[in-house]
């Protein structure tokens, strides 16, 4: 089953997503895979990765880091594709393809990134992906920020095609908004 959770920064989304897989890969007795994609741009970024390991730790997860081509994973002989996933998150994969470490901007990262969501949910039918909701406030942003958001949204839509299930988190209080059995 796959499930696509979204909501505000820092609430609860990744905890709670740990727990949902932990729940499937129990049921089926499935090793877990955490898919970590924030590249740190920083001591924020470095704290933000430093305690999703110590939230992590003691799970079980396999940790696959992969910043960049999500679907690379699943040409690797070490995954277990019938495994149980965590992908966390959308909203760092999307910003890692669009904006280069180089100073480099692909306009168009967000057709490519939605395609390897769909595609990877595809491939493995157990997926969690976990995704910010930022793109809903009537601020103007420059160009490249207005795209990402744009992109983003249209990443998440299309992701939660592909789900099974939709949740959507706000306060730490989850709401479920699609349910396909």
């Amino acid at each position: 089953m796959n499930i696509f959770i979204s909501g505000g920064c820092k609430n609860g989304k990744s905890h709670y997503a740990q727990e949902l897989v932990r729940c499937m890969a129990e049921e089926k007795s499935l090793p877990m895979y955490y898919i970590a994609t924030m590249i740190s741009t920083g001591s924020e970024d470095d704290f933000r990765i430093k305690r999703h390991i110590k939230d992590r730790e003691g799970w079980g997860f396999i940790t696959l880091e992969q910043p960049r081509n999500l679907c690379d994973l699943l040409d690797r002989g070490d995954v277990n594709l019938k495994g149980v996933f965590l992908m966390d998150s959308i909203t760092a994969l999307l910003q890692n393809e669009m904006f280069g470490i180089d100073g480099s901007y692909n306009e168009r990262a967000g057709h490519k990134v939605a395609q390897n969501l769909q595609d990877f949910a595809n491939a493995t039918g157990n997926t969690v992906f976990v995704s910010d909701y930022i793109y809903s406030d009537a601020r103007a942003y420059d160009e490249w920020t207005e795209n990402y958001r744009r992109s983003l949204a249209y990443c998440d839509r299309e992701t939660a095609k592909a789900c099974h299930r939709v949740i959507e988190t706000c306060f730490g209080t989850f709401r479920e908004l699609k349910t396909v059995k």
